[in-house]
């Protein structure tokens, strides 16, 4: 079986290990954990990932974050994997830091990456794995706060994080969606 894991980020040096780039950052720690590295491909940088019989590809989109759903749709397409088999993985302001939350569909909670692709796919109905950033700013000050690297003091627990979230992945390709929500989803 194949499945597509997309981490939604943004593309250029400014944006690295910012907390919007955490689903870049999940699949930069899976890839390196596997021996893996990340090839120019259409619309992203792309890698495959052999785990247990299955085939997995690691997107991380060129098109920065408005347009992610131009490149989800390209390699969904391209690999022939359906939308059920597809896992997005992004960051949440609403969640508390470290809280992974993984959905079958729902709205896009007002994140431009996943508006986005809700408009390409013409729904909300994909997979998708909510990373949680926490919400420590000041009124208006969203924009900042999301492309502001992490806190030191969140900096050392990332290790953890990314090492749960690389299991959440691994697990939905391997027991699905629902057994993933019942183990992750605390």
């Amino acid at each position: 079986m194949k499945y597509l894991i997309v981490g939604l980020g943004n593309i250029g040096a400014e944006y690295h290990e910012t907390r919007h780039n955490v689903g870049f950052m999940v699949l930069d720690y899976l890839a390196q954990k596997e021996g893996l590295g990340f090839e120019a491909g259409r619309l992203a940088s792309i890698t495959l990932l052999k785990h247990k019989g299955k085939q997995i590809s690691l997107i991380k989109p060129s098109t920065y974050m408005n347009l992610s759903g131009k490149a989800m749709r390209y390699w969904l397409q391209e690999l022939g994997i359906p939308v059920a088999q597809c896992l997005v993985l992004v960051d949440d302001l609403a969640l508390p830091f470290a809280t992974l939350r993984l959905r079958q569909s729902g709205s896009d909670a007002g994140h431009n990456g996943l508006k986005n692709i809700q408009e390409v796919l013409g729904n909300n109905s994909y997979p998708r794995l909510r990373i949680g950033i926490g919400s420590n700013y000041p009124k208006g000050k969203q924009v900042e706060y999301v492309l502001d690297k992490f806190s030191s003091d969140e900096q050392s627990t990332m290790p953890e994080l990314l090492d749960k979230a690389s299991q959440a992945v691994l697990s939905f390709c391997m027991q699905g969606a629902e057994r993933t929500m019942g183990l992750f989803n605390k």
